[in-house]
């Protein structure tokens, strides 16, 4: 079938034109979306290209329209569950609306990330989506002069870049205070690195829950990691050598909490008997973890879906309101009171 369809000479315009009785202007008008035609004629032009397959060339309408149809995207770790789940929106979002995205990776590098937009905007993309990343809001909004931007984890809002970012710190605050509740007092952190500003911001989250509850904030109990999991696994390593006495800890992320598991499971620490453990993010697979994962739910998935909807607002010209669900405790099986 394949074979057949692929021998077929393709079906032009013209055919389409000829079998519905009509120019071949009136079809590429009705096409673009510019005709002012009988209900009849556009009928028979709509059912010529039902029935014929016909599929308009790409190419040639990009070139008369100046539009290229396509989207960049520009993540940091296209390998990152993180990012595959907002990936998800964005590309949900861009159903049905004849775009199609181009996804390049900036790797948590300004210098690379700046590369890869001016790598992106050379192929004439008409928009672009930029998922974190540490280059400047000022060089973005000086991108945004030559193609609409919408970034997340930064506000910016000017008439070609969007910026939403979500509440960090409350998010963190959220699990620290949920630890503190169930009685623990002694609560590590896995913390993220010091460059990245969600991480800075959890961090400041961890600090002010623990200053409420007047609980002084111990440095010994901080272990910084990269956000994956083998650095979870080996920041708990060293709070563990350390010596400190900790019944709870809170990772920066859920990637560095597989780690944290991992560790605590090959030293025979019992998750939440010995050590109640807490995340950031609620990706999809910590439902799946053993014990599953209590943790923070962002609304990954939605702010891909947010992002697309407002870049294609901006393309538009059309404004669009950006509405995402709170940061969310979600409370499973890795956490329980202190004994």
């Amino acid at each position: 079938m394949i074979d057949n369809e692929l021998n077929q000479a393709p079906v032009t315009l013209l055919d389409v034109a000829r079998v519905a009785g009509v120019s071949p202007s009136t079809v590429s008008r009705i096409l673009n979306g510019t005709a002012k035609v009988s209900a009849d004629k556009r009928k028979a032009v709509e059912t010529a290209i039902a029935e014929m397959h016909f599929e308009p060339n790409q190419l040639a309408q990009s070139l008369k329209s100046g539009k290229s149809m396509t989207i960049g995207i520009v993540v940091q770790d296209i390998s990152s569950p993180f990012f595959a789940e907002t990936l998800r929106g964005v590309d949900d979002g861009l159903k049905a609306t004849g775009y199609a995205s181009v996804i390049v990776s900036g790797h948590w590098n300004a210098q690379e990330e700046a590369d890869r937009i001016k790598l992106l905007l050379a192929r004439k993309v008409d928009g672009l989506i930029l998922l974190s990343g540490h280059i400047a809001d000022q060089d973005v909004l000086r991108f945004a002069k030559q193609r609409p931007i919408v970034a997340t984890g930064r506000a910016l809002s000017s008439d070609s870049a969007i910026g939403f970012k979500l509440d960090n710190e409350y998010g963190a605050m959220l699990a620290v205070r949920h630890l503190i509740e169930l009685g623990h007092r002694r609560i590590a952190f896995v913390a993220g690195p010091s460059d990245n500003p969600d991480a800075d911001e959890r961090l400041a989250g961890y600090r002010r829950a623990l200053l409420e509850a007047d609980i002084e904030f111990d440095p010994k109990l901080v272990a910084e990691s990269d956000l994956h999991e083998a650095s979870g696994l080996l920041a708990i390593n060293r709070l563990i050598e350390s010596q400190q006495q900790f019944s709870a800890v809170f990772a920066v992320n859920d990637q560095s909490a597989y780690g944290v598991r991992l560790s605590l499971y090959r030293k025979g620490i019992r998750v939440p008997d010995d050590i109640s453990l807490i995340a950031f993010d609620d990706l999809p697979t910590s439902l799946y973890t053993t014990p599953p994962l209590t943790t923070i739910r962002q609304p990954l998935y939605d702010m891909g879906l947010a992002a697309s909807s407002a870049l294609l607002g901006l393309i538009s010209g059309t404004a669009v309101d950006i509405m995402l669900p709170a940061l969310e405790l979600v409370v499973r099986e890795t956490t329980r009171r202190f004994r």
